[in-house]
């Protein structure tokens, strides 16, 4: 077991630097090349973000642990709202770009409706999966596409983030770093996937549960680093856009990429059938009322989304157990806790409303 934890540490730290170095590198060869930084933002470094997941989900496939697969993404978008946009408004209130309230969210909502209802007969097929990834092909030609008619102060705003350092100006250095990034993230999932279900199968617990837990938040690591950051530099509407391309992305490309890799498609288990699928698109859709009601996430309800985030994990583990108290603490989500956060953002929308006009 400490050999594995030891692979499951190396494994997760690969990856993180594996993806820091993709994303500089990519970016920066872009630019060089003559593309616009707010293609590359949109593009390059948004969904750069979930090369972990890409590389853990598509090298789950292949050794034939399609739970682990299913169960990393859909606890990965799970993670990225309630967890990491939990923190980000702790740490500062969140401002939501108007682009992401009336494209982006829509989007991320419709992507995951898109793959509950794929995944609702027990598997996502190869041709299936194939559509998924032809779906963000589309989606990030329609980026390119509307970045053409942006305005300088978004083009601007992209330009920002860029990589200002002098180091790896020349493009033998941000080729190197390309392929160095993406060699340590196959390495790191390699490493990483190996030890999950080594742990899984020592602990008795499913590859799911340790998809849904351990390795999501490992691998969505990027994202919080990234968001965070973000919020602290007062660049807040960037955190939000980030946790929503990376979503976007783990949905239509992940999921699409590990589909096709795998020679038989991905199964889905009943579990995530019968509740995390589920869970995963009521987050999606908690983003819209809290976003319509000020185009901002305040800092109350970044904690409501790390209670929710809490509640989840504290479910995967009384269900792993098999506990006694599942069904009465079940009862207790539905029949209080949800009603009354409907309750409290609608307050909250009238109030808002009433402070505007």
């Amino acid at each position: 077991m400490l050999l594995q934890a030891l692979m499951f540490v190396l494994g997760l730290l690969a990856l993180i630097v594996g993806a820091e170095a993709l994303v500089r590198g990519a970016s920066r060869l872009a630019v060089s090349w003559g593309i616009s930084p707010l293609v590359v933002g949109l593009t390059v470094v948004a969904f750069g973000t979930s090369a972990p997941e890409m590389a853990v989900s598509v090298g789950a496939a292949l050794s034939g642990a399609t739970d682990l697969a299913i169960g990393n993404v859909v606890g990965s978008n799970i993670a990225n709202i309630l967890l990491i946009l939990g923190i980000s408004a702790l740490v500062a209130p969140l401002l939501v770009a108007e682009q992401i309230i009336r494209q982006e969210v829509p989007v991320m909502i419709g992507a995951t409706l898109v793959v509950v209802a794929m995944a609702l007969d027990g598997g996502i097929g190869r041709v299936e999966a194939g559509l998924l990834f032809a779906l963000v092909i589309a989606y990030s030609g329609f980026l390119v596409v509307q970045s053409r008619r942006a305005s300088q102060a978004t083009t601007d705003e992209f330009s920002s983030e860029m990589p200002t350092s002098q180091w790896d100006r020349h493009w033998g250095v941000q080729a190197a770093l390309v392929i160095g990034g993406l060699g340590l993230l196959v390495l790191g999932a390699g490493w990483l996937v190996d030890a999950a279900v080594a742990f899984a199968r020592a602990m008795g617990v499913s590859d799911l549960i340790i998809g849904l837990t351990v390795v999501a938040v490992g691998t969505s690591m990027p994202e919080i680093a990234t968001s965070l950051i973000a919020a602290l530099r007062g660049q807040r509407d960037i955190a939000v856009g980030n946790v929503v391309g990376s979503n976007i992305f783990n949905l239509l490309a992940v999921l699409g990429a590990a589909g096709m890799v795998s020679t038989a498609g991905l199964g889905v288990p009943d579990a995530a059938r019968n509740f995390d699928l589920w869970v995963m698109l009521a987050v999606a859709f908690a983003c819209l009322p809290i976003l319509l009601t000020g185009r901002e996430i305040a800092r109350w309800e970044g904690v409501l989304f790390l209670g929710y985030y809490t509640a989840y994990v504290l479910y995967l583990i009384l269900a792993a157990q098999h506990h006694d108290s599942l069904p009465a603490y079940s009862s207790i989500m539905l029949s209080y806790v949800m009603p009354l956060t409907v309750v409290t953002l609608v307050v909250s929308f009238m109030r808002r409303r009433g402070a505007g006009s």
